[in-house]
């Protein structure tokens, strides 16, 4: 088959997660295209420099300064509503020039078309929302459904046991209808780049403390920042990666910080594995990632290798949640 794959430009999760998958549809024989824009879409291109590639309507959001950034989202509705249209009619532009057997849409809710099977791969199936708008939650999961259930499929990456799950609530609602006639649920498993073959490249240095940043700006950068001034001058050696992906890939050396824009997995697997203590945001991706390398396990009380502290990005309801899900998991 002929497969158009298309992650969500929103840090650099919705693209990390697609590149165990590609690795799959590969080995059974698929012709992969893959389509997208801004960083996501460059991170994939470094894993997959020998695919064919189409630009997707580009999402270009930044977050607030605060910890609130309620007015933020609400201020981008208008972009994203028209960032969806954009989607659909380039979609359908794509199909009136070549066909296309499936498309696999990583919560891009615009790329769906009656000529051709759709699916949307989601982990948030009940949507939350900061405290002042909890009111709004269960309307906001419903304007969600809406959108995906116009998919032939939804693909979730969780596991169906939630009291193994990674994503708790909000890939197991409890009131949330998960069926209509046309769309098709099924829990995939995770996702993770970790879970493809990786040849592991001996590490010179083994760092006490890594720290993986990713997310929207500004909040990578104070985030950055604060770790920068939290480990200067101390004893133990401390990688940064910043999670710039479209950067020039020079390493910074700064007493006992070691600061780099973005590492191969062949050499960020090893860092991670060596670690005493791993800092990152309480992203999706990252923790389906963090559960691939066995360093973090839901509902199994075996002793964790590592000290993890996973960080919410403030104000985003989700990774607060998660982070509070996960809290037995990494303690």
């Amino acid at each position: 088959m002929k497969i158009l794959v298309a992650p969500l430009n929103w840090g650099l999760g919705h693209a990390s997660r697609c590149v165990p998958l590609i690795h799959r549809l590969l080995d059974e024989g698929h012709e992969v295209v893959i389509g997208g824009d801004g960083m996501s879409f460059t991170l994939l291109r470094k894993h997959f420099p020998k695919l064919r590639y189409v630009y997707l309507a580009p999402l270009d959001l930044h977050y607030s300064r605060s910890e609130n950034q309620t007015w933020a989202m609400l201020k981008a509705i208008p972009q994203l509503l028209l960032w969806r249209n954009k989607d659909r009619l380039m979609l359908k532009a794509i199909l009136q020039e070549e066909h296309f057997d499936q498309v696999i849409s990583d919560n891009r809710p615009g790329l769906y078309n009656k000529q051709v099977e759709c699916i949307y791969i989601t982990h948030q199936l009940q949507i939350r929302l900061t405290k002042t708008w909890q009111w709004a939650e269960a309307m906001a999961s419903r304007i969600h459904a809406r959108m995906y259930t116009r998919f032939n499929k939804v693909w979730i990456p969780d596991y169906e046991d939630i009291n193994h799950s990674l994503a708790g609530e909000l890939s197991h609602p409890s009131n949330l209808r998960l069926s209509r006639k046309m769309t098709a649920f099924q829990y995939i498993g995770p996702l993770s780049r970790f879970h493809s073959p990786i040849t592991y490249k001996p590490s010179p240095i083994n760092y006490e403390v890594v720290a993986v940043l990713s997310g929207l700006e500004p909040q990578r950068t104070l985030l950055e920042q604060e770790l920068i001034e939290r480990y200067s001058g101390k004893e133990e050696r401390v990688l940064i990666v910043q999670g710039l992906v479209n950067h020039p890939n020079t390493r910074i050396k700064r007493g006992n910080l070691t600061i780099v824009p973005s590492m191969a997995d062949a050499e960020l697997v090893p860092a991670l594995l060596n670690a005493r203590h791993i800092i990152a945001r309480s992203g999706y991706s990252t923790i389906m990632d963090l559960e691939a390398l066995g360093l973090l396990s839901v509902g199994n009380n075996k002793p964790l290798p590592v000290h993890i502290e996973l960080i919410p990005t403030p104000g985003q309801p989700e990774q607060e949640y998660l982070a509070v899900w996960l809290k037995d998991a990494i303690s």
